[in-house]
Formats: structure tokens, C-alpha cells, sequence
């Protein structure tokens, strides 16, 4: 059997249109027709060979999406044909089968344990989970990646509290959802700060309080206002830039202030802080995906 692919051939190259050869599935692993994908940043900065040199090259793409159980083989327990599943880059519970190898005119094309640019795809089971009821396939995209993600750093690493404050920087789909959370959590003031004016108007309507767009003014000048000049308790930075990401440590409170890291740099790319800041008692957290923020969504 064969599947329609988008592959990366090379990077910085347009991805090209395959029809791959499907593998027996072994131990673990689930055939999934996909039904939406997500595109993450991240994916894209791999594809522009923005993450440093590629060693799998030709492979498969995408790590979030939904789909329906076509096949499963042996050793899966937790999802059979004909379920509708959250496709995700994020463990959840399950085998763990590793990646797949599909070939192409008998060369090999790598994937990973999961992958989404495709009609059809071979996953690994721990990276699926079953579509909660009531959620409509296409938002449920958002479970495989940014939402998780950006509760998780409110949440998880953030560590936020009602009646706290925070500042997310860049409100695409990390940021729009760690604002949706810092606002259910009841966190006050909630501050959106992009460059975007349609993501920033998007971010009122999730319930951020107040938005800051950098070209129009000063982001600390406005965070300390907003804050009495003590500065946010939590930062969530979503952009991938050093520069923010330095701001979003300089911004938040001495004794207690946290800044989350969750975007990804381009490969090369260095932050540079001032070790004075640590000793004010601020501290700077990286984040993996939310860290298990997933299992909080999908019961598994």
C-alpha cells in the first residue's frame, strides 16, 4: 500500500509531493488516516534548516494532528480501528514503537514516531490518544502541541497562581493558550505582547487584559506600570528570540519571578543574561512541551 507524502528532500528546498510505500506495521505500531494536521513553527524552522544540520534527510514531516485508527499491530492496547485519535509529538501512554521507515523507489524515507504531512501514517501507539467527546476534529489539533504546551508553562513549569500576574510574549497558538489558562486560572493581569495587532485583538478575545504591541511602545515601560513597577510574577515566552527571550527574564519581579522559556531559536543562536538577575532571585525555566502537560488533557 501507498500513501501521498510531503517530504523533506533537502532543506531550505520546497517539501516534494511522494507516494511512499507503507511498512508492515511491527510491534507497537498504528496505521492512522489523517484527518487534519497542524503545522508547527517548529516544523518549519526543520524544513528551512533552521535547527542544524538535518542527518535523516528524505524524511517525513509533522508532529500534531487527528486522525482514524486504520490498522493496528501487534501489542497495541489502548486504541483499535476505527477509533478517532490526537496525533502528538508529546508521550502519552502505551508502546513505544520508535520511528518508521517507508521507502520510495527502494530508497528509505525516515520518519519519526510521529508524523502528520501525509494521506497516511505509521505511528508509534504512546503518541495517540483517543479524541475526547465533544471536541470537533479541527480544534482538536491544538491537543497535540500548543495547547498542552502553553498550559503547561502557566501550569507545570510556570508554577502560576491565582491573583498573579503575567506577560506572554507572542500570541500565536503557544501564547493564545497559555493566556486562555492564565485567564481560567484567574490570574490578573493577563498581558499579550506581539507585534500582531490581529493576534493581539484575537488575545482580548481569549480574555487577556491588556495587550502591548513592541512597535507601538515600550514593553517594560508599560509592564512596570501595569504592575506597580515591581514587575509581572510570570512570563511565558513563545517567540523563539533571544532578545525576548532576555526580556522576559528582565521583566518579571525579584525574589519569586519566573520567566518560561517555550520557543525554539534558530541553531547557533545564544542567549546572553546577566547573572545579576539570578541573584535577585529571578529564576529562567525551560520547558519540554509543557512538561507532561499532556497527560492532563488526555487521560491515557
Amino acid at each position: 500500500m501507498k500513501t501521498a507524502a510531503a517530504i523533506l528532500v533537502k532543506t531550505a528546498e520546497p517539501l516534494e509531493l511522494w507516494d511512499i510505500e507503507i511498512p508492515k506495521l511491527g510491534p507497537g505500531q498504528v496505521l492512522v488516516e489523517v484527518i487534519f494536521s497542524g503545522a508547527c513553527r517548529t516544523q518549519v524552522m526543520e524544513a528551512m534548516g533552521m535547527k542544524g544540520e538535518d542527518k535523516w534527510l528524505p524524511h517525513c514531516l509533522g508532529h500534531e494532528g487527528v486522525g482514524s485508527v486504520v490498522e493496528t499491530g501487534p501489542d497495541v492496547s489502548r486504541v483499535r480501528p476505527g477509533d478517532r485519535v490526537v496525533m502528538s509529538w508529546l508521550k502519552a501512554g502505551g508502546y513505544e514503537a520508535g520511528g518508521a521507515k517507508y521507502t520510495h523507489k527502494g530508497a528509505t524515507v525516515n520518519a519519526g514516531a510521529i508524523t502528520t504531512f501525509q494521506k497516511m501514517a505509521v505511528c508509534s501507539e504512546n503518541r495517540l490518544s483517543p479524541l475526547p467527546k465533544g471536541v470537533p476534529a479541527d480544534h482538536a489539533i491544538m491537543l497535540g502541541c500548543a495547547l498542552p504546551t502553553g498550559y503547561g508553562c502557566v501550569v507545570n513549569t510556570g508554577r502560576a497562581k491565582a491573583g498573579e500576574s503575567v506577560a506572554v510574549f507572542g500570541a500565536g497558538g503557544i501564547g493564545q493558550s497559555a493566556i486562555m489558562t492564565s485567564v481560567a486560572m484567574g490570574l490578573t493581569p493577563v498581558i499579550a505582547i506581539d507585534l500582531s495587532e490581529e493576534k493581539l485583538v484575537m488575545a482580548k478575545a481569549f480574555g487577556a487584559h491588556m495587550s502591548i504591541n513592541p512597535a507601538k511602545e515600550d514593553v517594560m515601560t508599560a509592564l512596570k506600570s501595569a504592575t506597580g513597577g515591581r514587575g509581572v510574577d510570570l512570563a511565558v515566552e513563545a517567540t523563539g528570540q533571544p532578545g525576548v527571550m532576555r526580556m522576559a527574564l528582565d521583566c518579571v519581579r525579584a525574589q519569586g519571578g519566573r520567566a518560561v522559556i517555550a520557543g525554539n531559536a534558530k541553531a547557533g543562536e545564544e542567549l546572553t543574561i546577566s547573572p545579576g538577575l539570578l541573584n535577585q532571585g529571578k529564576s529562567l525555566l525551560g520547558t519540554w512541551g509543557g512538561d507532561r502537560a499532556r497527560s492532563t488533557f488526555l487521560r491515557s
